[in-house]
C-alpha cells in the first residue's frame, strides 16, 4: 500500500508545522526561514500565487507541504518560483576558464575565473525541498520533489521554458562555509547565515552594494575554498540525484555565498513533465489490478499523492475512494499522473 501522505498548497493554518520543518534543518535553509514573520510572508505570497487570473510566469512563489494524513503533521515542503529575478535580481557566479600563455617561456595555462552575474528575467526555480529527519524514508523525498513537476505540467503557462535549482553548498561540521569565509566574509559585516537569510527573504540591496564586482581567481583562494566550488551539501545529495535523474544538468554557475551548484533543465524535457499523462477519473471503487502512480488533481487546488490506479483506457482511470478523498476529486475530475 502506498504511504498515506498528500502534497498540497500551504495554508495559513500550517505556520506552526512549517516552523517545525524549518527548525529541523540543522544548518538552516535560505528558502525556508525559521522566523515566524518571514514564514507568514512566504505563506501569504504562496496563497496569492494560486490566483486563477495569473496566466504567465512572474514573481509568484508556489509552496507545497507534505501532510501525513493520519496525524495532520507537516512532514516536509517543496516549492517553485515562477521566475527568478524581476525587481530582486538573481545573483550567481559564472565559472569560466581562461587561458594564459607566454610561448617564449613555454607557459600555457588554463585557469578558472568567477564572474558575478545578475539576472533580472531569469528562469523558473524549484527549491524549498525539505523533509523532517523523522520522515526520511523510501519514497517521500521523491514524492516531494516530483509532485511539483506534475503541477508545472498541468499549468505550463505559469512557468518559464527553463528551470533551475540551487543546491546548498558545502559547510563543515561547525556549519562554516569555506567559500564564504574566503570571499564573502571580507566584504560583509555578517555571518554566512545572516547574509543567506537576508538574501532568502528578498533583501538583496546589500549584495548590490557590497559584493565585489571584479572577477575572482579561485587559484588565489585557500585550497579549502577551491575544493568546495560546485560541491553540494551532504544533506542535499539525495535532492541532486533526483534532479539529475529528471534530466537536469550541471551549469557553469554557483551560489555567490557558499559556492553550491546550480543545475538547469528545459522544462519540456524534465522527465516527469515529459511523461505525465492527463486523463479523467471515470470510476471510484475498489481496484482489481492496480499499479502505483504519482497522481495529482489537475487544478489550482492541486493535491498529489502516491496511489493505486487502474487504467481503463487512454482517457480514463479508476481510483480508490480514499484516493479520491485525498485529492478532493470525483468522477469527471481531471487528473495528471506518472507511473512510479
Amino acid at each position: 500500500m502506498p504511504p498515506d501522505f498528500v502534497l498540497r498548497p500551504v495554508e495559513e493554518k500550517d505556520l506552526s508545522g512549517l516552523k517545525g520543518v524549518a527548525t529541523s534543518i540543522t544548518d538552516g535553509m535560505t528558502s525556508l526561514p525559521a522566523e515566524e514573520s518571514a514564514l507568514e510572508d512566504l505563506v501569504h505570497h504562496s496563497e496569492r500565487s494560486f490566483d486563477y487570473r495569473i496566466k504567465k510566469a512572474g514573481g509568484d512563489h508556489y509552496l507545497f507541504v507534505l501532510e501525513e494524513c493520519g496525524t495532520g503533521e507537516i512532514a516536509g515542503t517543496s516549492g517553485i518560483i515562477a521566475r527568478v529575478g524581476g525587481f530582486d535580481p538573481f545573483y550567481t557566479y559564472e565559472v569560466h576558464k581562461e587561458r594564459f600563455s607566454h610561448p617564449p617561456l613555454s607557459i600555457d595555462r588554463e585557469m578558472e575565473v568567477l564572474h558575478l552575474k545578475l539576472d533580472h528575467k531569469g528562469p523558473s526555480e524549484v527549491g524549498s525541498l525539505c523533509l523532517k529527519p523523522t520522515f526520511r524514508r523510501a519514497g517521500l523525498g521523491q514524492l516531494l520533489s516530483l509532485a511539483r513537476f506534475l503541477f508545472m505540467a498541468a499549468f505550463p503557462k505559469r512557468f518559464d521554458d527553463r528551470v533551475i535549482a540551487e543546491l546548498r553548498g558545502f559547510t563543515d561540521e561547525q556549519g562554516l562555509s569555506p567559500f564564504w569565509e574566503s570571499i564573502g566574509r571580507h566584504f560583509f559585516s555578517q555571518t554566512f547565515a545572516e547574509a543567506d537569510f537576508l538574501s532568502g527573504i528578498g533583501q538583496k540591496d546589500f549584495i548590490r552594494d557590497l559584493m565585489p564586482k571584479y572577477p575572482i581567481y579561485p587559484a588565489l583562494l585557500p585550497l579549502a575554498a577551491q575544493a568546495v566550488i560546485g560541491k553540494v551539501h551532504r544533506d542535499a545529495e539525495p535532492a541532486l540525484r533526483i534532479l539529475l535523474n529528471q534530466g537536469f544538468r550541471r551549469s557553469n554557475e554557483v551560489d555567490i555565498f557558499d559556492g553550491g551548484p546550480l543545475v538547469i533543465a528545459d522544462r519540456a524535457e524534465i522527465k516527469t513533465i515529459r511523461e505525465a499523462t492527463t486523463t479523467q477519473v471515470a470510476e471510484v471503487r475498489a481496484l482489481g489490478n492496480p499499479s502505483v502512480c504519482l497522481i495529482g488533481h489537475a487544478a489550482l487546488d492541486f493535491r498529489a499523492c502516491l496511489a493505486d490506479v487502474e487504467h481503463l483506457d487512454a482517457a480514463n482511470i479508476a481510483i480508490e475512494p480514499r484516493t479520491a478523498e485525498r485529492l478532493r476529486v470525483k468522477i469527471g475530475s481531471r487528473v495528471i499522473f506518472i507511473p512510479r
